[in-house]
């Protein structure tokens, strides 16, 4: 007799389903797992082993075989322990083999029997949705599971537990979804002195969701106008957030079954390798492109990353995935994020500081922001010069608006491109759309249009550069609470491109 369960086999942020199949078979006695596991997958017989020991349960002398169908599809993890040693529990006839098909599960087992908290339970319970099952997993991993509200899911804190709700002594009440984690206090715009020109292209870029690059002396506020920028993004929607938490829980950065609607802000360091990056590593594990999905990638001092680390920017900033290609896994990540980015302008650092003249000017600024590939500068919508800040304007009390007003504004224009692009598929953003999209909602009036061309002309403008800066003009005018684009949002847009011209010459 075969007895038959199931659990999942990560690809990605997609859970693939595979079924866990047990039989005793006459012979000598021996326990063996097949199907393509990895070495984690293999010893699994050894802490399922362990486990039954503790609760008093005795393995047949048989030969067990554990086979894991599809047979072709790499098992990696130890989440695989929980659905082996229910095969083999079935088997035996301390479960219901009806019911241990009624089932899917993960978790690793300790040796005394508990159910340790592995990462992937809400792409797990996605998968068990479909299938119309129920899932089985760690009390830990319980809140996380149960936010697919279609999946119910059992969580116990070890084997002996599953035993007694099966067998009907103490049935496991299902899950019930974490909390909504609760936002951290975020730093206020009005914090920063001076820089209002700076403040109104964060709010642009907030609002449209645009990549924005920040050069400017050292000290002179770029790093800390960037930290501001989580304080005035829209919390996602319910269907974003459910996208980044199915990365998270892969990556297993999900706390306590708390799902936040907080969009992300990752903040690599400029000696992060290519896989930390992009992702990979065993298991082509999501990088900070991923992790930053539907929120906010800043790379502070970006000439120092290394320059292949940077090359790979280019194609997820204009796909919104990225794939992950390593010799044993061909992983897609979404990665629709908006990157943020900031520079000195040289070296030394004061190549336009008129008190603290750069030595080698211009070939200092041309050689360090040099490192950043013109193709990668194109994939900017905003580019903006920080000028260092006077002591006299630090000592003046803080004016503009707070955070808070400013976020309402940009509330505002993406509820305005949520009903805009409601139709359009993927696009959510005006930084995100294009083609006939784009012709029908960012198209200038007359004199806009005149003042575009002059400008492409004038600056060698790329056909992405020319896109980029209708886009950037069209939330000018959502800004504005103008329908059209007219000429004053097209001559804003403009200078965010001029900003960076003659140093990148």
């Amino acid at each position: 007799m075969v007895t038959k369960t199931y659990t999942v086999a990560f690809e990605g942020v997609t859970a693939r389903q595979v079924e866990v199949q047990c039989t005793l078979a006459a012979g000598l006695p021996a326990f063996s797992v097949v199907g393509l596991p990895d070495k984690a997958v293999s010893e699994a017989k050894e802490r399922v082993r362990a486990t039954l020991e503790t609760l008093a349960i005795a393995l047949p002398s048989k030969k067990i075989t554990i086979n894991l169908s599809p047979a072709d599809l790499p098992k990696e993890g130890s989440h695989f322990d929980l659905p082996i040693a229910i095969a083999l529990l079935a088997a035996i006839g301390a479960i219901p083999p009806d019911t241990a098909e009624d089932i899917a599960s993960l978790g690793e087992l300790s040796l005394d029997g508990r159910i340790v908290e592995v990462s992937g339970a809400l792409p797990a319970a996605m998968t068990a949705a479909e299938e119309g099952r129920t899932l089985l997993c760690a009390a830990a991993s319980g809140p996380e599971a149960a936010w697919v509200g279609d999946c119910p899911v059992i969580a116990a804190k070890d084997v002996a537990a599953i035993l007694r709700h099966f067998s009907g002594q103490a049935p496991i009440e299902p899950s019930r979804a974490g909390e909504v984690t609760q936002s951290a206090q975020h730093k206020c715009l009005r914090d920063v002195r001076g820089q209002e020109r700076a403040k109104r292209a964060l709010e642009i870029a907030a609002a449209g969701g645009h990549h924005l690059f920040l050069v400017g002396t050292p000290g002179s506020g770029k790093s800390m106008l960037a930290e501001r920028l989580p304080g005035i993004l829209p919390p996602m929607t319910p269907s974003e957030a459910l996208e980044t938490s199915m990365i998270h829980s892969v990556a297993g950065q999900i706390k306590e079954g708390g799902i936040s609607r907080e969009r992300p802000f990752q903040t690599p360091h400029h000696t992060a390798s290519m896989a930390a990056i992009a992702g990979g590593g065993k298991g082509a594990k999501p990088g900070q492109m991923s992790l930053a999905h539907n929120g906010v990638l800043f790379l502070d001092e970006l000439p120092e990353f290394p320059r292949n680390v940077l090359e790979t920017l280019r194609q997820p900033i204009e796909t919104g995935h990225i794939m992950v290609s390593r010799a044993n896994a061909h992983v897609s990540y979404p990665c629709r994020f908006m990157l943020v980015a900031a520079a000195n302008p040289c070296r030394c650092g004061y190549l336009t500081d008129p008190e603290q003249a750069c030595a080698r000017v211009p070939k200092c600024g041309q050689d360090y922001l040099g490192k950043v590939s013109g193709p990668l500068m194109d994939r900017f919508d905003m580019r903006l010069e920080v000028p260092p800040v006077g002591y006299q304007d630090l000592d003046l009390p803080a004016t503009g608006d707070t955070s808070a007003t400013i976020a309402e504004r940009v509330a505002a224009v993406r509820a305005v491109q949520t009903v805009r692009y409601e139709n359009q598929g993927t696009v959510r953003t005006n930084a995100e759309c294009s083609g006939e999209i784009l012709a029908q909602c960012a198209t200038p009036d007359a004199e806009g249009r005149d003042l575009l061309h002059r400008f492409a002309e004038k600056m060698g403008l790329s056909a992405r550069g020319y896109h980029r800066v209708l886009r950037v003009a069209r939330t000018i005018a959502d800004l504005d609470h103008s329908d059209c684009v007219r000429r004053p949002h097209i001559a804003e847009a403009v200078s965010y491109r001029l900003s960076l011209t003659r140093e990148m010459s």
